[in-house]
């Protein structure tokens, strides 16, 4: 049986300097989709010249940060001294523990031709017990995220989070959870099932397409209800789409969300602003951390 549409919806303008942004979570429908509370879509566009300026640095904690590099290069820093580059189709996943200050710049791909920059942002929700752990970080370049390619020969899923099939992505599970990316050539179709009470959403980042024999617009963010069922994606036009498939379990515990900050209840919210005020969680050296790695 094919899963139902429980809402969709178009995202909120949320732009930071020369990026438009589109937030798609929180949203008026629903604060999470399994561990995954936060979601925005840097639309596609070209840009003209390198931006210097990056996002500022801004504090988190409580939450995974992912960033998932369409087109472009992604630019990390942060105050546990961790810096790296990803470039087109790569990931920059950060789990902010217990507190950490981090620093994102995005540009168009200095290894390619293309000044296309593309790109999403996730915040998951991580268990108490993991909320008051040390930060820790992960780089992943394109070709090292997982892939299957699909009996058509031109249509795959890439792995970000979670596992599908016979491949994982190696950043951690504190829950069940799952990110894809489907890209299906014009005329393909994919299927997938999931188990009663998995939260799941879909978005289409710039191509409408048919999922679950309802039409949907560029830019809809879709839930699904929570029964055990399939969700059917397929791509009607007359070039390829791609589709971003998210969510898992519940997350069990209570969901207090201020700023930068998801935490578990207002005191702990609290506690996570005075230790940011207190300086705990340390400076970012940009160029020390550079430094290391050229």
């Amino acid at each position: 049986m094919k899963k139902k549409s429980s809402f969709s919806t178009q995202g909120q303008r949320a732009d930071i300097g020369y990026l438009e942004i589109s937030r798609m979570l929180p949203n008026r429908y629903a604060d999470a989709v399994g561990p995954f509370v936060f979601l925005d879509h840097i639309v596609p566009r070209i840009q003209s010249k390198i931006n210097k300026e990056g996002t500022g640095a801004h504090p988190h904690r409580g939450i995974a940060t992912l960033s998932y590099i369409l087109n472009g290069e992604d630019e990390h820093f942060d105050s546990a001294g961790n810096y790296a580059k990803v470039h087109s189709g790569g990931v920059q996943w950060m789990n902010a523990g217990n507190g950490i200050i981090h620093d994102e710049t995005l540009n168009y791909d200095s290894q390619s031709d293309s000044q296309l920059v593309h790109a999403f942002q996730f915040w998951i929700n991580l268990p108490s017990e993991i909320k008051a752990e040390k930060p820790a970080y992960l780089a992943i370049e394109g070709s090292e995220v997982p892939r299957k390619d699909l009996p058509d020969g031109k249509s795959w899923v890439k792995v970000i989070v979670g596992t599908f099939e016979d491949i994982s992505s190696v950043i951690p599970n504190y829950s069940e959870q799952f990110l894809y990316h489907i890209h299906l050539e014009a005329g393909a179709l994919f299927s997938i099932e999931f188990a009663d009470e998995i939260e799941v959403a879909a978005y289409l980042p710039e191509v409408p397409a048919i999922i679950n024999d309802e039409i949907f617009n560029v830019g809809e963010f879709i839930e699904f209800d929570r029964k055990q069922g399939s969700i059917e994606l397929k791509n009607e036009c007359q070039k390829a789409c791609d589709f971003i498939l998210f969510g898992g379990e519940a997350y069990p515990e209570p969901i207090f969300a201020e700023g930068p900050f998801v935490m578990n209840s207002k005191l702990d919210i609290a506690i996570a602003y005075r230790d940011f005020y207190n300086g705990e969680y340390g400076k970012i050296d940009y160029e020390k951390q550079k430094s290391k790695s050229q």
